[in-house]
C-alpha cells in the first residue's frame, strides 16, 4: 500500500465515525491475522542508519547545551556546523535508501512511508537551525532536530507491527 493510500485510508475511517452518518451492522466478517514484518534493525543498512542518527541526535544536544543563557540574544555560531549539515544530509539520503530497500522488498507497513518522511523533513529541520536568529529560536529549532533523529533511531529499532 504506497504512503498516500495509508493517509487516505486514515482520512476514510475517521471520516466513518462522523456523527452524522449512521452505523451498519455489517455481517460478520472474517478477522485475518497480521503478522508483523521481520525487523530491519540488524540489516547493515539500517544499523548504519541507527548509529547516524544516534551521533547526530547526541551533536545535537551538544550544541543545545553550549548555547548562551539569554535566550534573547543572537544565534550562536555553531562549532563543526559545515561537517554537521553534510552528515544530516548523508542521513537523509540513508533514510531515502531504506525506503526505498523496503519499497522495493514489496513491504507494507508504515517504516518506509516513516523513512521517507525523516529523509524530507531532516533538510527542513537543519535549514530552520541555520536560519534561526536568536537562541531562543535556535535552541528551539536544535531540540526539533534532536526529536526528529531520536524518531529515526526508535521508528527502527522498535519491534515490527502489523501494517493497519
Amino acid at each position: 500500500m504506497s504512503c498516500d493510500a495509508v493517509a487516505f485510508s486514515a482520512m476514510l475511517w475517521f471520516a466513518s465515525g462522523s456523527p452524522g452518518l449512521q452505523a451498519v451492522d455489517p455481517a460478520p466478517a472474517v478477522i485475518q491475522q497480521r503478522q508483523a514484518p521481520a525487523s530491519v534493525a540488524g540489516e547493515p543498512l539500517f544499523v548504519d542508519i541507527v548509529g547516524r542518527a544516534k551521533r547526530l541526535k547526541a551533536q545535537t544536544e551538544a550544541y543545545r547545551t553550549g548555547l548562551p543563557k539569554d535566550p534573547a540574544a543572537v544565534a550562536a555560531a555553531l562549532k563543526g556546523f559545515d561537517v554537521f549539515q553534510g552528515q544530516i544530509a548523508e542521513l537523509a539520503a540513508q533514510d531515502m535508501k531504506g525506503h526505498v530497500t523496503l519499497k522495493e522488498r514489496g513491504a507494507v507497513d508504515d517504516l518506509k512511508c516513516i523513512l521517507r518522511g525523516i529523509s524530507q523533513d531532516l533538510p527542513e529541520k537543519l535549514k530552520a537551525v541555520g536560519e534561526a536568529k536568536t537562541v531562543k529560536d535556535q535552541d528551539l529549532a536544535l531540540r526539533d532536530m534532536v526529536y526528529l533523529l531520536n524518531d529515526n533511531v526508535e521508528v527502527i529499532t522498535a519491534p515490527p507491527q502489523p501494517a493497519a
